[in-house]
């Protein structure tokens, strides 16, 4: 597959209360379920993006350090969307454990040049786990240049330039999406 992926390892953890990437669920730790996911969709490279170099990190997989200030998750895909030499960056987000492969793979089927995949729970996007086209590189830099560093109002922007279609999520693939925002949730 001629995509690039970014895996998104820098939040702050705050109501986990310890870095997530080294959690453990189902005997291994996050870092290591979520690059093993993303390196079965064989893509041309691979990126983690954090704030700082994570001891964690395989050395063949490239570090790319959030846009300073850190801005959140939009300076970790704009930091990836500037190094990839790809058309296409999947994004997903190291507290994701749920996603899956063949759902991965299933995004992947649904790029076109020029345009990427974002899917949609009900009235809200899910960028983080979504794919991107490296046209929408400026927006990104025109994001962190602003005061609104939200990927939900940056995600519907590129929906409406058609830098991204939405692809509606129901039924069971919703649970692909949950997040492990506190230790109870693994």
């Amino acid at each position: 597959m001629n995509i690039s992926v970014v895996l998104l390892a820098g939040g702050e953890s705050r109501r986990m209360g310890r870095d997530k990437a080294t959690l453990v669920f189902r005997g291994k730790p996050l870092w290591e379920i979520q690059l093993n996911r993303l390196r079965r969709l064989n893509p041309a490279e691979i990126f983690v993006s954090a704030r700082t170099d994570p001891a964690w990190r395989p050395d063949d997989v490239q570090f790319v350090g959030d846009e300073r200030p850190s801005r959140g998750p939009l300076g970790g895909i704009a930091a990836a969307l500037a190094r990839m030499r790809t058309k296409h960056l999947l994004a997903l987000a190291i507290d994701m454990p749920w996603m899956t492969e063949r759902y991965l793979k299933f995004l992947c089927a649904q790029i076109e040049p020029g345009r990427g995949v974002l899917p949609k729970i009900g009235n809200r996007a899910e960028p983080l786990a979504a794919i991107y086209p490296r046209e929408a590189g400026a927006e990104f830099r025109a994001a962190l240049a602003g005061t609104d560093f939200s990927l939900q109002t940056l995600a519907r922007g590129l929906v409406k330039t058609g830098k991204l279609r939405e692809i509606p999520v129901g039924g069971k693939e919703t649970r692909f999406f949950l997040n492990a925002n506190e230790p109870s949730d693994l």
